[in-house]
């Protein structure tokens, strides 16, 4: 029987990454279908979950994705509100890379070392990523801060984790480099997550940093987010901190979203999110 991943993106069109990455991860066949909100999704999740005999429902899975982590919330609750007792299919929620790419992120900082009484600071944590990853931060003990060019988002992001995963995150607002130096003047790590092809820290800036032992940053576009890194940085020792660059640790975060994949198959019951896929990533790591 052949292993089908149907891809419900929020946006127009599924995304070709995600698409890739889940036949790579094992699925078969994967029939992407875009534009997909709360509303519309109820014939897709009744097609999924009635089709298949009850042992044969482990090879049947729904992966929620699109650029809006916000959406992907949202549609994913509304897929799994469909299901009921001996219907329902494994489902995994990655909205813009949002939990795999945090995850992964976040497991090569953490490695064997206890972030409690550590401060780290996500530079142009507003995003997806920055969210996720200032969260997972938070649940391993650091006093985590968000930063943003404006303040009123970082609130907003900042409030949007207090409500998901119960954390208390700091809103700072920086809208320049200067802003932003002046914002990882106390910290142990930084985890740079802003826009592609955007500098928000010169060499100088944390080059002699004493406070910072770990850095990392998710852009792979030049100019890269931290300057004087590399993104094929594999926690090398730079200037006394240790720094991994996006495809030092983008190697971990496909092998993961593969693993999660191939991991919907095993049963029918398997719910993916930010708590288990961030543990899987530490495991891997």
């Amino acid at each position: 029987m052949k292993k089908l991943l149907f891809q419900f993106d929020t946006d127009t069109y599924p995304s070709v990454f995600d698409t890739v990455v889940a036949y790579d991860g094992g699925a078969d066949h994967v029939i992407g279908h875009g534009g997909l909100t709360p509303e519309n999704v109820a014939a897709l999740v009744e097609g999924a979950i009635f089709t298949r005999a009850p042992k044969e429902k482990k090879n049947t899975a729904i992966f929620v994705g699109g650029s809006d982590m916000v959406a992907g919330q949202a549609l994913f609750k509304a897929v799994q509100k469909h299901f009921f007792a001996g219907f329902q299919v494994s489902v995994m929620l990655d909205s813009n890379g949002c939990n795999t790419t945090a995850a992964a992120a976040v497991a090569k900082l953490v490695g064997n070392r206890n972030f409690a009484g550590k401060k780290a600071v996500v530079l142009a944590g507003t995003g997806p990523v920055g969210q996720r990853a200032a969260a997972m931060l938070a649940k391993e003990g650091a006093t985590v801060v968000i930063t943003s060019r404006k303040m009123e988002q970082a609130v907003k992001a900042c409030n949007a984790m207090k409500v998901r995963f119960g954390v208390d995150l700091i809103p700072i607002e920086a809208a320049d480099n200067n802003a932003r130096g002046n914002a990882i003047a106390d910290a142990n790590i930084v985890l740079a997550t802003g826009a592609a092809g955007i500098e928000l820290l010169a060499e100088e800036q944390w080059r002699d940093n004493t406070n910072i032992e770990l850095i990392a940053d998710a852009n792979a576009t030049p100019p890269i987010g931290i300057g004087g890194t590399d993104m094929m940085d594999r926690g090398i020792d730079r200037h006394g901190k240790i720094i991994w660059g996006a495809i030092g640790f983008g190697t971990l975060k496909l092998a993961l979203h593969r693993a999660c994949i191939a991991k919907l198959f095993e049963d029918n019951k398997q719910v993916f999110d930010a708590e288990n896929i961030f543990a899987l990533a530490k495991e891997m790591a």
